[in-house]
């Protein structure tokens, strides 16, 4: 169990991974709380488990709790437990994550999204190791590591009152900042294989035959806002999708909605006209400035053929300009993957145009 961490996805060798991982090694072995703080998809609760394990606690429990999946009444009874009869349905004794965790570590991830009381019971823990189930009133001692994660700025939080400044104070006796991925690119490729032969293993493949170049300037080029939780969907997406398995993978699928046949939702609002010397104020309906326009009347006969690749590659070429003729841009407007764009400009001998 103490090396289930070392086989996921805190992979690299970038700088700001590696000064991570060894402030991650110096707080460790103190018993003290410590906030994650990073973009969703950074990997926080890998951090914390790696937190845990290499602590004194490490052959204790590691519990986890997302606050922001829960009610405040039943995030409530999840943290504390709760007494019998304490409400309606709770026929036993129920108990709560931080006596389940008493000498290991409670990892708490979404935590700006507590409410005031779930703060204000979190204190007294932290101040005083000591609880009261919902219902009960016989003191609960515990001695439980805290770790927190969020993806807000709490500081901030505090200052505008959505969060309490105490709590924050005894929560950030050192805080873990992660880096996104968009800063750490020379463990894009790394990462991009580890989840690649992974996939590939889980679909008995024999091998992996890795990325072709212009796969890897795509991977490279991309912005990764949802980190590497986005980059091991991405990976293993169009490791699967891949039909030719004896050639490097060529098509990364980045956004599996992408498709020509997307149906876009049109919003309609209704608004009332200026009134007018006729005092007409009836209703009418605004509809988005893309709304189309009847097209010229066409002259028959034609060639259709002929007709329909001249329409096709006008509007390829009014993508382009519209993507200053960045081919990874056009395709994004035209809802087509990069290597789909690349075929249709091979198609119109537009590729040195673009």
């Amino acid at each position: 169990m103490a090396n289930q961490f070392q086989q996921d996805n805190l992979i690299g060798q970038s700088n700001a991974l590696l000064e991570v991982l060894e402030h991650v090694s110096k707080i460790a072995p103190l018993s003290k709380p410590v906030l994650i703080i990073g973009e969703r998809g950074t990997g926080k609760e890998l951090i914390a488990e790696r937190l845990h394990y290499l602590s004194k606690r490490w052959d204790q429990s590691f519990i986890k709790l997302n606050c922001s999946s829960l009610s405040e009444n039943l995030l409530e009874s999840e943290l504390f437990g709760h007494d019998a009869g304490a409400f309606t349905g709770a026929s036993k004794k129920h108990e709560g994550r931080f006596e389940r965790a008493d000498g290991g570590t409670l990892f708490l991830d979404e935590l700006a999204n507590t409410s005031g009381l779930i703060q204000e019971k979190l204190l007294r823990v932290i101040e005083y190791g000591e609880f009261e189930r919902v219902g009960g009133s016989k003191t609960v001692q515990t001695d439980v590591r805290l770790v927190c994660a969020a993806n807000e700025d709490l500081p901030s939080l505090a200052e505008a009152g959505e969060f309490r400044a105490d709590l924050l104070d005894r929560l950030a006796f050192d805080v873990i900042t992660l880096p996104p991925l968009r800063h750490r690119k020379e463990d894009i490729m790394p990462l991009a294989e580890y989840f690649a032969v992974g996939m590939a293993r889980q679909l008995k493949h024999e091998y992996f035959e890795g990325f072709s170049p212009a796969a890897i300037e795509q991977l490279m080029d991309y912005a990764w806002p949802g980190n590497i939780r986005e980059l091991k969907n991405v990976i293993e997406r169009s490791v699967y999708r891949n039909t030719d398995l004896d050639a490097a993978i060529d098509d990364i699928v980045i956004d599996p909605f992408a498709s020509p046949f997307r149906p876009t939702k049109r919003v309609k609002t209704l608004s009332r006209q200026a009134p007018s010397d006729s005092n007409n104020e009836s209703p009418i309906e605004s509809v988005p400035e893309s709304t189309p326009q009847p097209s010229a009347k066409i002259s028959f006969p034609l060639d259709f053929k002929e007709h329909c690749e001249s329409k096709e590659v006008e509007l390829i070429q009014q993508a382009l300009e519209a993507g200053q003729f960045n081919q990874k841009k056009t395709a994004e407007l035209l809802g087509l993957s990069y290597h789909q764009l690349r075929g249709i400009l091979k198609k119109y001998n537009l590729l040195d145009k673009s």
